[in-house]
C-alpha cells in the first residue's frame, strides 16, 4: 500500500527510547524503522518485515514493542472498519485518514476545517475530548481511473 508519512527525516530512536524511559533493544529499534518507512502497515506486516531485518524475532517480542511503544505515544495505533489494526509514527498533530474502499491505500489528510458536527459530541459526559479520529472512505484517483 503506498502512503503519505509525516515520520520527520533522521529521527533518533534510540533517543526518543531513552526519553520515554524505554530500554533501546534491536526489535524496538527495527519495529521503530519498519514502521517509520512504511505508516499504516498491520501487525503482521510489521512482524515480517522485523524478522527480515532480525532473523528469529518471536511474534509476541514484536507484538510487545508495539504495545509498549503505543502506550508510550511513540507509535500510534488505528483500527478502520473491517480493517486489521494499523501504525504510525505518534506525530501528535491529530490528523485524519483517507482509504481507498477498493485497493485499500491510506493516505494522512490534515484535521478537519470548518464546521464539524462530529467533532465534539452534543453532550461529552463530563469527558475533556482532546482528539478526534476521523476515517474518511472513498475510491481513490488510481481505482477510478483503472477500477
Amino acid at each position: 500500500m503506498a502512503a503519505q508519512t509525516r515520520t520527520p527525516a533522521g529521527t533518533d530512536w534510540t533517543t526518543r527510547l531513552r526519553t520515554a524511559g524505554l530500554r533501546v533493544t534491536q526489535p524496538r529499534l527495527a519495529v521503530l524503522d519498519v514502521v517509520s518507512s512504511t505508516p499504516h502497515i498491520s501487525a503482521d506486516a510489521v512482524t515480517d518485515r522485523v524478522r527480515d531485518r532480525l532473523g528469529t524475532v518471536s511474534v509476541q517480542a514484536v507484538y510487545d514493542a508495539l504495545n509498549t511503544l503505543t502506550k508510550h505515544d511513540i507509535l500510534r495505533k488505528f483500527e478502520p472498519a473491517g480493517s486489521s489494526m494499523r501504525f504510525e509514527v505518534h506525530t501528535g498533530d491529530n490528523h485524519h485518514h483517507l482509504i481507498c474502499r477498493r485497493c485499500g491505500d491510506i493516505i494522512d489528510v490534515a484535521c478537519s476545517v470548518g464546521a464539524m458536527p462530529c467533532a465534539l459530541p452534543d453532550d461529552p459526559h463530563g469527558f475533556v475530548v482532546d482528539e478526534a479520529e476521523v476515517t474518511y472512505w472513498g475510491v481513490c484517483s488510481s481505482c477510478r481511473t483503472y477500477g
